[in-house]
This record gives structure tokens, sequence and C-alpha cells, in this order.
């Protein structure tokens, strides 16, 4: 948001409430902004972050469209097929030999 946007706001504020009220307005807000930046670095300081990074490795990645789903599908089964394929191809060679 630009200082241009704000201005007709600001304004229009000044006209509604007058100057003292729009002070202190402006002050309760900005002790409210204040208040929950203090309480959201605490909130951070508490959280186990490794844990939680452990953890979301053991989630699964839900698709966000139909290609993603696919593409997900086709990498979980192909590394099953390469280690079924692999004993047969092993074994065929050693019959053949």
């Amino acid at each position: 948001m630009h200082l241009l946007d704000l201005l007709p706001i600001l304004l229009i504020g000044l006209a509604i409430f007058g100057p003292k009220t729009l002070q202190s307005l402006a002050r309760s807000t900005g002790k409210g902004v204040g208040q929950a930046k203090t309480v959201k670095d605490k909130l951070m300081a508490e959280l186990p972050v490794q844990e939680i990074s452990k953890l979301s490795e053991h989630i699964p990645q839900v698709p966000m469209n139909s290609r993603q789903a696919v593409q997900m599908l086709l990498q979980t089964s192909t590394p099953a097929t390469t280690t079924e394929s692999a004993p047969k191809g092993q074994a065929a060679s050693a019959k053949e030999a």
C-alpha cells in the first residue's frame, strides 16, 4: 500500500473523528500491533521448530492439481516397479548363462 492510497483514508478519518480521536486511534492501533508482535515472538521461541520439521518430512504432500497428483503417483510407483523387475531380470540372465 502506498502513501497516496492512505491519504484519502486519513483525510476522511480526520473529517469524521477529528484530530484528537484520530491520534488516539492511531496510538491504540500501534500498541495493539506491538503486542501482537510480542506474542508472536514468544510463541515462535517456544515452538519446537526442529521437531516440527522432522514431523513434516513424514507427512505426505497434498497435490494442488491433477498434474501434481499424477506426478506423485508416478514417483511412488516407479521405485516399486524397478525393484520388482530387477530380480526378474537377474533371474532371466542367470537362466541364459
